[in-house]
């Protein structure tokens, strides 16, 4: 699993990693000091999850986590010395998974990673099924194909992934289609729900509509423009 720390402090980064590596020995880190090599780092290496420093020389790490959520899948964090609602907000409205604040108290960074505990035991063929449903949610992604790329029997895979992942490969295919969509209907308005619905791999707007107000109890629509105005 690769994991990136954008801090233009050295010292910082180096604690994070050892807190980090404590409780996921197998993860692999990446270490940048400013937004330019990170972007260079996430074109050559997968990135699952990103911490990134907000106050960062040049491109500020708010900057630069609307262009990853716009451009890349990965789940992101942010770091921040200073105790300021606004950027908790802005943080949310991105779409990063959680915010939190320097020096980092080592549980509550654990506290944070405790999301990603069932995901350091998987095995790596599961990793690598789920890397490949995060980078390419967007195509008509199938079991059959699934199970090719990483090259074990597609009843195998299923049977795996359901006893790994806590539920089917469609269930979590649909999942992340969704959460990526939420995004997309915020981080861009000029994007129409049928373009959206598209875009995040969905036969139909119609089915797309249906299952994402089962989820979150609105319609697409609605979610938009509530998230626009909170």
């Amino acid at each position: 699993m690769n994991i990136l720390l954008v801090d233009d402090e050295p010292l910082e980064l180096e604690m994070l990693e050892y807190l980090i590596q404590k409780k996921f020995p197998n993860w692999k880190f990446f270490k940048a000091l400013d937004a330019s090599q990170a972007i260079q780092i996430i074109k050559q290496h997968e990135i699952f999850l990103a911490f990134l420093d907000i106050q960062l020389p040049g491109k500020s790490g708010l900057e630069l986590a609307i262009e990853l959520t716009r451009n890349y899948s990965m789940d992101i964090i942010m770091v921040t010395a200073f105790q300021n609602f606004e950027y908790a907000q802005i943080s949310i409205r991105i779409g990063v998974v959680d915010y939190i604040t320097k020096p980092v108290i080592e549980e509550e960074l654990l506290n944070v990673l405790n999301r990603y505990e069932r995901l350091g035991r998987y095995t790596e063929q599961i990793v690598n099924a789920l890397q490949i449903i995060h980078q390419e949610y967007s195509e008509k992604l199938t079991l059959n194909y699934l199970a090719s790329k990483i090259h074990i029997n597609p009843a195998y895979l299923s049977r795996k992934f359901h006893e790994e992942v806590g539920m089917g490969f469609s269930e979590y295919l649909n999942d992340y289609r969704l959460k990526e969509a939420q995004k997309m209907l915020i981080n861009h308005p000029d994007l129409s729900i049928s373009t959206i619905s598209e875009r995040c791999g969905f036969n139909s707007q119609h089915y797309f509509s249906q299952i994402f107000r089962k989820l979150t109890g609105q319609s697409p629509s609605d979610y938009r423009l509530k998230e626009t105005y909170r």
